[in-house]
């Protein structure tokens, strides 16, 4: 599994919630469960008591993203490294059951399922990955959606650094809404300036008279 992958596990979380539509998915053992996708054997280690855990990294890691979303580079790293001092990885060369075309264990770089808890565990594992994501790529790498009131979180991966939006879906939406506002405005200006000409030619017409 590449480092790259595990950036996915802070996306995953963070955008379990979304404050500004009072909507927060992570409410069970379940939900907690769900985020660790194929993994299920740290999944099954999850209880109850993780829920309170997995919401508090949730807060800080989208804080990551809120101070990258703003500019504040400097931020966003200390807060990063905060998360990394305090929930250490654990890396392994990994070759699981996979071959490559040679017949050889494909080796790779893993990073282990923490010792002490399922949130300890998920929290290095995302911390590491959108610290490699941001050392790699940069820090405005780092988004949260502009379509209201939306602001998922998502990491940019266009070639222009041009992703303003944490799905198609958010894109459009924003692109209606974007098109509307212009027509609104068309019209508006219309009438005003239909309104301006009626004015216009009252005044003459009165001054004719």
């Amino acid at each position: 599994m590449e480092l790259a992958y595990y950036s996915d596990y802070a996306v995953r979380l963070v955008n379990t919630e979304e404050p500004a539509r009072n909507k927060d998915v992570l409410t069970s053992v379940e939900a907690v469960r769900d985020l660790f996708g194929a993994n299920g054997q740290a999944a099954r280690r999850a209880t109850d008591a993780d829920v309170t855990r997995f919401r508090s990294v949730r807060a800080r890691l989208r804080a990551v993203f809120e101070a990258a979303d703003i500019g504040d580079e400097t931020l966003a790293v200390d807060l990063l490294n905060s998360l990394l001092l305090e929930f250490p990885v654990s890396p392994q060369i990994s070759g699981h059951d996979t071959r490559d075309a040679d017949g050889k264990p494909d080796w790779h770089m893993h990073l282990a399922d923490h010792p002490s808890n399922v949130t300890a565990g998920y929290a290095a594992i995302a911390a590491m990955g959108l610290a490699f994501h941001l050392t790699s790529y940069g820090v405005d790498r780092l988004g949260l959606c502009e379509a209201a009131p939306c602001r998922n979180a998502y990491l940019d991966t266009s070639t222009n650094r041009s992703r303003r939006y944490c799905s198609d879906r958010c894109a459009t939406r924003a692109n209606v809404a974007a098109y509307r506002a212009r027509k609104r405005l068309e019209t508006e200006r219309a009438a005003d300036t239909g309104r301006s000409a009626e004015t216009a030619q009252a005044s003459t017409a009165r001054t004719e008279r």
